[in-house]
Protein backbone atom coordinates (compact mmCIF):
# COMPACT_ATOMS: atom_id res chain seq x y z
CA UNK A 1 0.00 0.00 0.00
CA UNK A 2 1.43 3.53 -0.75
CA UNK A 3 1.00 5.73 1.47
CA UNK A 4 2.39 10.01 1.09
CA UNK A 5 3.75 12.27 3.99
CA UNK A 6 4.45 15.43 3.84
CA UNK A 7 6.97 17.40 5.52
CA UNK A 8 8.31 20.72 5.83
CA UNK A 9 11.87 21.92 4.36
CA UNK A 10 14.10 24.14 5.34
CA UNK A 11 17.15 24.51 2.61
CA UNK A 12 20.36 26.56 3.07
CA UNK A 13 20.66 29.64 0.76
CA UNK A 14 23.02 27.30 -1.53
CA UNK A 15 20.22 24.55 -1.27
CA UNK A 16 17.62 27.43 -1.97
CA UNK A 17 20.39 28.34 -5.22
CA UNK A 18 19.84 24.87 -6.31
CA UNK A 19 16.56 24.21 -5.91
CA UNK A 20 15.53 27.38 -8.05
CA UNK A 21 17.97 26.24 -10.71
CA UNK A 22 15.86 22.67 -10.32
CA UNK A 23 12.59 23.89 -10.89
CA UNK A 24 13.51 26.21 -13.14
CA UNK A 25 15.03 23.15 -15.56
CA UNK A 26 11.84 21.29 -15.14
CA UNK A 27 9.42 24.31 -15.92
CA UNK A 28 11.84 24.78 -18.89
CA UNK A 29 11.27 21.27 -20.18
CA UNK A 30 7.44 21.13 -20.04
CA UNK A 31 7.17 24.67 -21.27
CA UNK A 32 9.54 23.79 -24.13
CA UNK A 33 7.85 20.46 -24.83
CA UNK A 34 4.20 22.14 -24.81
CA UNK A 35 5.92 25.31 -27.23
CA UNK A 36 7.10 22.76 -29.79
CA UNK A 37 4.47 20.97 -30.07
CA UNK A 38 2.11 23.64 -30.60
CA UNK A 39 4.78 25.17 -33.26
CA UNK A 40 4.68 21.93 -35.50
CA UNK A 41 1.02 21.74 -35.38
CA UNK A 42 0.17 25.30 -36.31
CA UNK A 43 3.09 25.38 -39.11
CA UNK A 44 3.26 22.30 -40.46
CA UNK A 45 0.29 20.77 -39.34
CA UNK A 46 2.07 18.14 -37.58
CA UNK A 47 0.72 16.65 -34.22
CA UNK A 48 4.09 15.36 -32.48
CA UNK A 49 4.15 12.85 -29.87
CA UNK A 50 6.26 14.32 -26.92
CA UNK A 51 6.94 11.03 -25.54
CA UNK A 52 8.14 9.31 -28.91
CA UNK A 53 9.84 12.29 -30.24
CA UNK A 54 10.42 15.01 -28.16
CA UNK A 55 11.67 13.60 -24.98
CA UNK A 56 14.53 11.97 -26.77
CA UNK A 57 15.48 15.48 -27.81
CA UNK A 58 16.51 15.50 -23.93
CA UNK A 59 19.68 13.68 -24.00
CA UNK A 60 20.55 15.70 -26.97
CA UNK A 61 20.04 19.13 -25.45
CA UNK A 62 22.10 18.54 -22.58
CA UNK A 63 25.11 17.80 -25.21
CA UNK A 64 24.95 20.66 -26.74
CA UNK A 65 26.30 24.37 -25.99
CA UNK A 66 23.27 26.29 -25.53
CA UNK A 67 21.57 23.81 -23.24
CA UNK A 68 24.32 21.70 -20.93
CA UNK A 69 23.32 23.54 -17.99
CA UNK A 70 20.54 21.13 -17.96
CA UNK A 71 23.33 18.47 -17.13
CA UNK A 72 23.52 20.17 -13.59
CA UNK A 73 20.28 18.61 -12.51
CA UNK A 74 17.98 15.22 -12.36
CA UNK A 75 17.63 13.81 -15.08
CA UNK A 76 14.66 11.75 -14.37
CA UNK A 77 12.93 15.32 -13.25
CA UNK A 78 13.05 16.69 -16.55
CA UNK A 79 11.77 13.57 -18.22
CA UNK A 80 9.07 13.61 -15.71
CA UNK A 81 8.64 17.31 -16.74
CA UNK A 82 8.31 15.79 -20.36
CA UNK A 83 5.68 13.59 -19.60
CA UNK A 84 3.55 15.64 -17.57
CA UNK A 85 3.03 18.11 -20.77
CA UNK A 86 1.75 14.93 -23.09
CA UNK A 87 -0.65 13.85 -19.76
CA UNK A 88 -1.83 17.44 -20.53
CA UNK A 89 -2.69 17.56 -24.04
CA UNK A 90 -4.10 13.89 -23.34
CA UNK A 91 -6.23 15.31 -21.01
CA UNK A 92 -7.14 18.54 -23.04
CA UNK A 93 -8.04 15.66 -25.70
CA UNK A 94 -10.12 13.79 -23.62
CA UNK A 95 -11.86 17.60 -22.66
CA UNK A 96 -10.89 16.40 -19.16
CA UNK A 97 -8.97 19.81 -18.84
CA UNK A 98 -8.25 22.81 -20.80
CA UNK A 99 -5.50 23.63 -22.97
CA UNK A 100 -1.87 23.09 -21.49
CA UNK A 101 -0.48 26.67 -20.43
CA UNK A 102 2.90 27.60 -19.94
CA UNK A 103 4.09 27.48 -16.14
CA UNK A 104 5.19 30.61 -14.54
CA UNK A 105 8.37 31.21 -12.35
CA UNK A 106 6.06 33.30 -9.97
CA UNK A 107 3.39 30.64 -8.86
CA UNK A 108 4.01 26.97 -7.06
CA UNK A 109 7.06 25.43 -8.30
CA UNK A 110 7.73 21.70 -7.77
CA UNK A 111 9.93 18.83 -8.75
CA UNK A 112 9.77 14.77 -8.87
CA UNK A 113 12.39 12.91 -7.94
CA UNK A 114 12.15 9.07 -7.55
CA UNK A 115 15.89 7.76 -7.83
CA UNK A 116 18.64 8.35 -5.43
CA UNK A 117 16.02 9.38 -3.13
CA UNK A 118 16.33 8.64 0.92
CA UNK A 119 15.07 9.64 3.82
CA UNK A 120 16.90 10.02 7.44
CA UNK A 121 15.32 11.68 11.20
CA UNK A 122 15.82 15.22 10.01
CA UNK A 123 16.50 15.43 6.25
CA UNK A 124 15.84 14.03 3.06
CA UNK A 125 18.06 13.22 0.29
CA UNK A 126 17.04 14.01 -3.48
CA UNK A 127 19.73 13.77 -6.51
CA UNK A 128 22.58 16.12 -7.09
CA UNK A 129 21.79 17.61 -3.78
CA UNK A 130 23.09 17.86 -0.32
CA UNK A 131 20.67 16.40 2.70
CA UNK A 132 17.66 18.97 3.42
CA UNK A 133 17.10 19.67 6.65
CA UNK A 134 13.24 18.89 6.99
CA UNK A 135 10.44 18.01 10.12
CA UNK A 136 9.51 14.76 9.69
CA UNK A 137 6.67 14.77 12.28
CA UNK A 138 5.43 11.14 12.27
CA UNK A 139 7.36 7.78 11.52
CA UNK A 140 8.11 7.40 7.29
CA UNK A 141 7.41 3.90 7.32
CA UNK A 142 8.19 1.70 4.04
CA UNK A 143 10.53 1.63 1.16
CA UNK A 144 10.19 5.16 -0.18
CA UNK A 145 9.45 5.45 -3.69
CA UNK A 146 9.55 9.03 -4.65
CA UNK A 147 10.23 12.78 -3.23
CA UNK A 148 8.07 15.45 -4.92
CA UNK A 149 9.76 19.06 -3.22
CA UNK A 150 7.27 22.05 -3.81
CA UNK A 151 7.69 25.42 -2.63
CA UNK A 152 4.47 27.75 -2.49
CA UNK A 153 4.34 31.24 -3.43
CA UNK A 154 4.91 32.11 -0.15
CA UNK A 155 8.61 31.10 -0.08
CA UNK A 156 7.81 27.65 2.29
CA UNK A 157 9.74 24.47 1.22
CA UNK A 158 7.60 21.26 1.58
CA UNK A 159 8.31 17.53 0.22
CA UNK A 160 5.85 14.86 0.06
CA UNK A 161 7.44 11.39 0.12
CA UNK A 162 5.57 8.36 -1.11
CA UNK A 163 6.21 5.26 0.47
CA UNK A 164 5.66 1.81 0.12
CA UNK A 165 4.44 0.21 3.28
CA UNK A 166 4.84 -3.39 2.15
CA UNK A 167 0.93 -3.49 3.78
CA UNK A 168 -2.09 -4.72 1.60
CA UNK A 169 -5.10 -3.01 1.38
CA UNK A 170 -8.27 -4.25 3.73
CA UNK A 171 -10.65 -6.31 1.48
CA UNK A 172 -14.00 -4.09 1.44
CA UNK A 173 -16.79 -5.40 4.17
CA UNK A 174 -18.98 -8.18 1.82
CA UNK A 175 -21.65 -8.26 4.93
CA UNK A 176 -22.78 -4.84 6.12
CA UNK A 177 -25.36 -3.55 9.05
CA UNK A 178 -28.25 -0.92 7.60
CA UNK A 179 -27.90 1.34 10.59
CA UNK A 180 -24.38 1.49 9.48
CA UNK A 181 -24.77 2.87 5.84
CA UNK A 182 -24.51 6.83 6.07
CA UNK A 183 -26.50 8.83 2.92
CA UNK A 184 -24.83 12.17 3.04
CA UNK A 185 -26.34 15.10 1.05
CA UNK A 186 -24.19 18.23 0.18
CA UNK A 187 -25.34 21.90 0.61
CA UNK A 188 -24.02 25.28 0.32
CA UNK A 189 -25.70 26.70 4.28
CA UNK A 190 -25.23 23.22 5.27
CA UNK A 191 -21.95 21.21 4.29
CA UNK A 192 -23.88 18.07 4.75
CA UNK A 193 -26.80 16.09 5.98
CA UNK A 194 -26.68 12.56 6.67
CA UNK A 195 -29.20 10.05 6.91
CA UNK A 196 -29.28 10.04 10.68
CA UNK A 197 -30.03 13.31 10.56
CA UNK A 198 -27.15 14.82 11.58
CA UNK A 199 -26.16 18.44 10.20
CA UNK A 200 -22.48 20.20 9.94
CA UNK A 201 -22.65 23.76 9.70
CA UNK A 202 -20.33 24.94 6.73
CA UNK A 203 -17.35 26.74 7.93
CA UNK A 204 -17.44 29.32 4.88
CA UNK A 205 -13.37 29.91 5.16
CA UNK A 206 -12.91 32.04 2.12
CA UNK A 207 -16.57 33.48 2.41
CA UNK A 208 -16.20 34.85 6.06
CA UNK A 209 -12.40 36.34 5.36
CA UNK A 210 -14.02 38.63 1.96
CA UNK A 211 -12.83 41.92 3.99
CA UNK A 212 -9.54 40.94 4.73
CA UNK A 213 -9.33 39.43 1.26
CA UNK A 214 -10.75 42.63 -0.51
CA UNK A 215 -8.03 45.09 1.34
CA UNK A 216 -5.00 42.85 0.67
CA UNK A 217 -5.76 42.45 -2.70
CA UNK A 218 -6.31 46.18 -3.20
CA UNK A 219 -2.74 46.24 -1.43
CA UNK A 220 -1.33 44.78 -3.89
CA UNK A 221 -3.04 46.93 -6.91
CA UNK A 222 -1.56 50.07 -5.37
CA UNK A 223 1.84 49.21 -5.41
CA UNK A 224 3.65 49.43 -8.60
CA UNK A 225 4.95 46.39 -10.39
CA UNK A 226 8.63 45.38 -10.18
CA UNK A 227 8.68 46.90 -6.87
CA UNK A 228 10.11 45.33 -3.45
CA UNK A 229 6.59 46.61 -1.55
CA UNK A 230 4.67 44.78 -4.50
CA UNK A 231 6.51 41.57 -3.66
CA UNK A 232 6.03 41.74 -0.08
CA UNK A 233 2.44 42.79 -0.13
CA UNK A 234 1.81 39.69 -2.87
CA UNK A 235 3.62 37.66 -0.15
CA UNK A 236 0.79 39.02 2.38
CA UNK A 237 -2.35 37.93 0.33
CA UNK A 238 -0.27 34.56 -0.43
CA UNK A 239 -0.17 33.97 3.26
CA UNK A 240 -3.61 34.65 3.82
CA UNK A 241 -4.99 32.02 0.97
CA UNK A 242 -2.83 29.46 2.44
CA UNK A 243 -4.39 30.05 5.61
CA UNK A 244 -7.87 29.91 4.24
CA UNK A 245 -6.86 26.71 2.42
CA UNK A 246 -5.68 25.12 5.66
CA UNK A 247 -8.63 25.98 7.71
CA UNK A 248 -10.86 24.09 5.09
CA UNK A 249 -8.50 21.06 4.67
CA UNK A 250 -8.28 20.55 8.24
CA UNK A 251 -11.74 20.35 8.34
CA UNK A 252 -12.47 18.25 5.61
CA UNK A 253 -10.33 15.69 7.21
CA UNK A 254 -11.96 16.03 10.42
CA UNK A 255 -15.39 15.24 9.01
CA UNK A 256 -14.74 13.08 6.89
CA UNK A 257 -12.60 11.31 9.34
CA UNK A 258 -15.31 10.87 11.47
CA UNK A 259 -17.51 9.29 8.68
CA UNK A 260 -15.17 7.02 7.74
CA UNK A 261 -15.33 6.00 11.70
CA UNK A 262 -18.88 6.13 12.22
CA UNK A 263 -20.25 4.18 9.53
CA UNK A 264 -19.46 0.70 7.16
CA UNK A 265 -20.21 2.39 4.01
CA UNK A 266 -20.35 6.19 2.78
CA UNK A 267 -22.85 7.17 0.22
CA UNK A 268 -22.92 10.64 -1.72
CA UNK A 269 -24.71 11.90 -4.24
CA UNK A 270 -22.97 12.14 -7.55
CA UNK A 271 -22.26 16.22 -8.00
CA UNK A 272 -21.24 18.00 -11.61
CA UNK A 273 -19.14 20.50 -9.84
CA UNK A 274 -18.20 21.86 -13.37
CA UNK A 275 -21.60 22.69 -14.51
CA UNK A 276 -22.76 24.48 -10.72
CA UNK A 277 -19.84 26.57 -10.93
CA UNK A 278 -21.52 28.22 -13.76
CA UNK A 279 -24.12 29.61 -11.66
CA UNK A 280 -22.62 33.13 -11.47
CA UNK A 281 -25.28 33.93 -8.34
CA UNK A 282 -23.53 30.73 -6.00
CA UNK A 283 -20.24 29.66 -7.78
CA UNK A 284 -17.98 31.32 -4.98
CA UNK A 285 -19.94 29.31 -2.27
CA UNK A 286 -19.75 26.23 -4.33
CA UNK A 287 -16.20 26.68 -4.50
CA UNK A 288 -15.89 27.41 -0.89
CA UNK A 289 -17.83 24.26 -0.19
CA UNK A 290 -14.81 22.47 -2.01
CA UNK A 291 -16.82 19.14 -2.15
CA UNK A 292 -14.59 17.57 -4.92
CA UNK A 293 -12.05 18.11 -2.44
CA UNK A 294 -13.90 16.02 0.33
CA UNK A 295 -15.17 13.18 -1.50
CA UNK A 296 -11.59 12.62 -2.74
CA UNK A 297 -10.86 12.41 1.34
CA UNK A 298 -13.71 9.86 1.74
CA UNK A 299 -12.92 7.88 -1.16
CA UNK A 300 -9.34 7.05 -0.09
CA UNK A 301 -10.10 6.93 4.06
CA UNK A 302 -12.77 4.05 2.95
CA UNK A 303 -10.41 2.13 0.82
CA UNK A 304 -7.69 2.58 3.67
CA UNK A 305 -10.37 1.30 6.53
CA UNK A 306 -11.70 -1.18 3.96
CA UNK A 307 -14.89 0.51 4.35
CA UNK A 308 -17.55 1.55 1.17
CA UNK A 309 -17.45 4.45 -0.93
CA UNK A 310 -20.69 4.26 -3.24
CA UNK A 311 -21.86 7.63 -5.01
CA UNK A 312 -25.07 7.59 -6.89
CA UNK A 313 -25.78 8.99 -9.93
CA UNK A 314 -26.08 12.82 -10.64
CA UNK A 315 -29.52 12.65 -11.82
CA UNK A 316 -31.64 10.83 -9.27
CA UNK A 317 -34.48 12.92 -7.79
CA UNK A 318 -33.37 12.85 -4.31
CA UNK A 319 -34.38 15.98 -3.25
CA UNK A 320 -37.89 15.52 -4.95
CA UNK A 321 -38.62 12.33 -4.13
CA UNK A 322 -41.00 11.31 -0.72
CA UNK A 323 -38.39 8.89 1.43
CA UNK A 324 -42.16 7.63 2.79
CA UNK A 325 -44.02 6.69 -0.30
CA UNK A 326 -41.02 7.33 -3.03
CA UNK A 327 -43.44 9.81 -5.06
CA UNK A 328 -41.53 12.38 -7.12
CA UNK A 329 -42.63 15.96 -6.36
CA UNK A 330 -42.17 18.00 -9.43
CA UNK A 331 -43.11 21.47 -7.85
CA UNK A 332 -39.97 21.31 -5.87
CA UNK A 333 -37.78 24.53 -6.32
CA UNK A 334 -34.27 25.35 -5.04
CA UNK A 335 -35.42 28.00 -2.84
CA UNK A 336 -38.02 25.59 -0.87
CA UNK A 337 -35.99 23.90 1.94
CA UNK A 338 -39.47 22.04 3.20
CA UNK A 339 -42.30 20.63 1.35
CA UNK A 340 -45.09 18.43 2.04
CA UNK A 341 -45.95 15.59 0.22
CA UNK A 342 -49.28 15.98 -1.70
CA UNK A 343 -49.30 11.67 -2.10
CA UNK A 344 -48.79 10.73 1.27
CA UNK A 345 -49.26 14.20 3.42
CA UNK A 346 -45.73 13.62 5.25
CA UNK A 347 -43.89 17.24 6.12
CA UNK A 348 -40.29 16.66 4.39
CA UNK A 349 -36.89 18.48 5.49
CA UNK A 350 -35.32 18.76 2.13
CA UNK A 351 -31.82 17.80 2.80
CA UNK A 352 -32.86 15.00 5.66
CA UNK A 353 -35.31 13.33 2.88
CA UNK A 354 -32.71 13.32 -0.13
CA UNK A 355 -30.24 11.99 2.23
CA UNK A 356 -32.75 8.94 2.95
CA UNK A 357 -33.12 8.58 -0.59
CA UNK A 358 -29.64 8.57 -1.24
CA UNK A 359 -28.85 6.12 1.48
CA UNK A 360 -31.96 4.10 0.02
CA UNK A 361 -30.44 4.03 -3.43
CA UNK A 362 -26.80 3.39 -2.33
CA UNK A 363 -27.99 -0.01 -0.82
CA UNK A 364 -29.87 -0.84 -3.95
CA UNK A 365 -26.30 -0.80 -5.45
CA UNK A 366 -24.62 -2.60 -2.62
CA UNK A 367 -26.75 -5.15 -3.49
CA UNK A 368 -26.34 -5.49 -7.02
CA UNK A 369 -22.86 -5.53 -6.44
CA UNK A 370 -22.80 -8.56 -4.25
CA UNK A 371 -22.68 -7.43 -0.49
CA UNK A 372 -25.06 -8.47 2.08
CA UNK A 373 -27.44 -5.75 3.95
CA UNK A 374 -28.64 -6.85 7.38
CA UNK A 375 -31.97 -4.88 8.29
CA UNK A 376 -31.09 -4.09 12.39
Amino acid sequence: MLQATKVRLYPTNEQKEFLSGQFGAVRFCFNRSVALKKRFYEKKGISLSIIKELKPLLSIAKKSRKYAWLAQYDSISLQEAVRHADKAFKNFFAKRAKYPKFKSKNGKQSSYHCTSVSVGGNWIKIPKCNPIKAVIHRPILGVVRSITVTKDRVGDYYASVLCETGEKEPEPIKVLKESAIKGIDAGIKVFLTDSDNQEIENPKGLTRHLKALRKLSKAVSRKQKGSHRRKKAVAKLSKFHRKVSRKREDFQHKVSKRMVDESQAVIPESLRIKNMLRNKRISRLIADAAWGNFYIKLAYKCRKAGKLFVPIDTFYPSSKTCPRCLHKFEGLTLARRRWICPHCGQLNQRDYAAALNIKRQGIVQLKAAGHTVLRQ
